[in-house]
């Protein structure tokens, strides 16, 4: 499967605007702990970044989507996905 194809069945994951938005809100605190373990320093913190997402997203998928997240089948296509998403939702492509 290409990475387009399983973006097309990511998304098909992530039809709920709020599952999206949580996905997105996480991203972002993402960016922040990452932001402030460097600020910091205190480099190995960033072994709990994926602990700073997925309560995010999964929350999305239990709350919203009534699915199970693509990160439990595929965690690395599926992370690169979400983040390709967010970048989609900021263009525009995809409706907040």
């Amino acid at each position: 499967m290409t990475f387009n194809e399983y973006y097309q069945y990511y998304l098909s994951l992530h039809q709920n605007k709020w599952c999206r938005r949580i996905h997105v809100l996480g991203n972002i605190a993402t960016l922040v702990y990452i932001g402030a373990v460097v600020y910091f320093g205190v480099w190995l913190l960033l072994l709990l970044v994926p602990f700073v997402v997925y309560p995010f997203a999964w929350s999305g998928h239990f709350f919203f989507e009534k699915n199970k997240p693509a990160a439990w089948s595929n965690p690395l296509k599926a992370k690169a996905c979400d983040w390709k998403m967010m970048w989609d939702m900021l263009r525009g492509k995809i409706k907040w």
